[in-house]
């Protein structure tokens, strides 16, 4: 059976979407629990059909769906994934999004834009969602768009650790890519032992999105390893700009920690031709063969979604997870 039942009969199931069954699976293998069986496919003129394999009343629902490549399907597949669990009768929906979608969205830049990051909230309270599960939001904020709990996990102890195993003994300076970055870079000097900081400078034309003018650093860097923190790699712009001036100041090293590989192209040829000479990302999106390289390290975030869906399952306290922060 795909559910865990403990003594007062509550029931755990989890549920995966096509976006990255692999992520889910794993997940599951953790928890002891397999994804519910289910029939899900596209119709000729690409509506989408999910019917559960098994009865879902009463259960709480964990409901895993990497939003990568494709956003709006797998979007609207979460949607539909939500809405068959409420008329099935499950007993709370709990929306586990390694990756939430429209994330930079989240403010008015200029006149007559949408707050889709805002939007993609209510549509998941809408199809019926209680909770939400995510891992590094691109800001904070987001978590008041939802009219609900929102568990916000943090991917830099899985990140941070492997820093530490490749690197420990080495001078190093946290960077952060830009201003914006500075508060998160600050949470890893202080994981990191009180290592220095350093930010760059840079501007950017709101017209023109993906696009940097990386202008100069603030910070010590010569001579030392540079990791640069953010939470997400798309066209890898911003952190290849960002090495190329480490490397012209000196830097002896420049390596790069960031929770979503989106790897939009032309991510992978960037990085590739950069001095960065390691990439660590998480799973929280799927990376598939064509867009891997040497220097990208992959490290498995399902332990600890794991962890925070059996503390929500037994009425825990995420929040000890990451000591306070959540």
């Amino acid at each position: 059976m795909g559910s865990i039942v403990a003594e007062n009969r509550k029931s755990l199931m989890l549920f995966s979407g096509r976006g990255f069954p692999e992520l889910a699976k794993e997940i599951g293998e953790v928890l002891g629990v397999a994804p519910t069986p289910a029939d899900a496919y596209d119709f000729a003129n690409g509506e989408i059909f999910v019917r559960y394999k098994e009865s879902v009343r009463g259960s709480d629902a964990f409901v895993v769906q990497s939003v990568t490549h494709g956003v709006n399907t797998w979007v609207m597949e979460t949607l539909i994934m939500i809405d068959a669990l409420k008329r099935g009768s499950a007993k709370r929906i709990t929306v586990v999004l390694p990756f939430y979608p429209y994330s930079r969205q989240d403010k008015k830049h200029r006149g007559r834009e949408p707050i889709s990051g805002r939007l993609i909230a209510d549509l998941l309270k809408t199809a019926g969602a209680n909770r939400i599960l995510t891992v590094d939001l691109h800001t904070a904020q987001i978590q008041g768009f939802f009219d609900g709990p929102v568990d916000h996990l943090f991917a830099m102890d899985v990140l941070a650790e492997e820093v530490e195993r490749r690197y420990a003994g080495r001078p190093m300076t946290v960077v952060a890519p830009d201003s914006g970055r500075v508060r998160v870079a600050e949470r890893w000097t202080d994981r990191l032992g009180g290592c220095p900081l350093a930010f760059i400078h840079k501007t950017r034309d709101p017209s023109k999105p993906n696009q940097v003018v990386a202008n100069r650093v603030v910070g010590e860097v010569e001579g030392r390893v540079c990791l640069i923190v953010d939470d997400m790699i798309d066209t890898g712009g911003t952190i290849t700009k960002a090495a190329e001036i480490l490397k012209e100041l000196g830097a002896a090293e420049i390596v790069v920690a960031s929770t979503h590989a989106l790897f939009s192209d032309p991510a992978t040829e960037r990085l590739k031709n950069s001095p960065i000479s390691e990439v660590l990302v998480t799973n929280t999106l799927p990376l598939p063969p064509e867009k891997q390289l040497d220097k990208v390290t992959v490290l498995s975030i399902a332990p600890l979604l794991a962890r925070a869906i059996r503390e929500v399952f037994d009425d825990g306290s995420v929040t000890t997870l990451f000591g306070g922060l959540s």
